[in-house]
């Protein structure tokens, strides 16, 4: 595959992740309404609620980076740095749901659509995009340590994010983040384990990345 070709798909793969994507959201935006309206609350709360999870928000992230990819490959929100940072945490959405949360509820219906796309379609064609995102990104293997930084923060603003809802209005979207129920101690320990899994999964990729970019320069 030429690198013109290659380019090419990778926009088209792009737009169709990112249209997965915006629909999988959609979805489950149109799921929580409902829930809440037959509790009696309207579309304010349940935004406030959609807008809790971790899933939720990195979902949002990749479709935007992946819509700024597929309409203008050469821009900021469609740079290295940003689909480095985005497939790490989209991909370890799909992971800790599959160790942590899966097994927690049985979804059904339109919920089940919603859950496989947002915790494995989703994270499988972002994965692909990035990859040949990344073998096309000729002169983009100077990523560094800095950027596997950066892949750490929406993590790190998620958990400042929803520990603060959390103290103003008493919810948690995961049990593994609600001290509460935790502890100060298994709480702080959660957050350091998560903290690793993040760095070490962003260290992954930079190094493949880097790889990737190295043998198509």
């Amino acid at each position: 595959m030429g690198q013109e070709s290659g380019a090419i798909w990778t926009r088209r793969l792009s737009a169709a992740t990112a249209l997965v994507a915006w629909a999988a959201l959609a979805l489950q935006l149109g799921i929580v309404v409902e829930k809440m309206a037959a509790a009696g609350d309207g579309f304010g709360p349940a935004l406030w609620r959609f807008l809790g999870y971790f899933t939720v928000l990195t979902n949002l992230f990749v479709a935007v980076v992946a819509s700024a990819y597929a309409l203008r490959p050469g821009s900021a929100m469609a740079g290295p740095r940003v689909r480095l940072a985005a497939v790490v945490s989209i991909v370890l959405v799909g992971i800790i749901y599959a160790l942590l949360l899966r097994n927690v509820w049985k979804p059904e219906g339109w919920q089940l659509i919603a859950d496989r796309l947002l915790h494995q379609v989703t994270p499988v064609l972002f994965l692909a995009t990035w990859v040949l995102a990344a073998r096309g990104a000729v002169g983009e293997s100077g990523l560094g340590f800095s950027d596997a930084a950066w892949a750490m923060a929406p993590p790190v603003l998620y958990l400042a994010y929803a520990l603060a809802r959390g103290e103003a209005d008493g919810w948690y979207a995961y049990w593994f983040l609600d001290p509460a129920k935790l502890g100060e101690g298994r709480m702080a320990l959660n957050t350091v384990l998560l903290a690793a899994v993040f760095l070490a999964t962003a260290l992954i990729f930079l190094g493949l990345h880097r790889l990737l970019a190295r043998r198509t320069s």
